[in-house]
């Protein structure tokens, strides 16, 4: 085996192996956070949310994802952004 040849399947060895290690990590839980007003609305109660989930051991990015729909005031929308969540793929 010449010196190219050997270098390229270390390298091509070392790119499979953290997609391999990736794939047996267990999902995170997802956690649906709807809320009827806009984003930047209530930053205190979002801070309150995550707060929780913290006492209970779950941290944003590291062992749960939260994945956030507002309705900007427009209760009508709500039934729609709850499906969109219900809709989300499963990590």
């Amino acid at each position: 085996m010449d010196r190219r040849a050997f270098i390229g399947s270390i390298a091509g060895g070392l790119l499979v192996v953290p997609l391999v290690a990736r794939a047996q990590q267990p999902a995170i839980p997802v956690v649906g956070f709807l809320n009827t007003r806009a984003a930047g609305d209530d930053p205190h109660l979002l801070a309150a949310f995550r707060q929780g989930l913290k006492e209970v051991g779950y941290i944003e990015g590291q062992n749960v994802a939260i994945e956030y729909r507002f309705a900007e005031s427009q209760d009508d929308r709500l039934p729609a952004l709850a499906a969109d969540l219900v809709r989300r793929p499963s990590p």
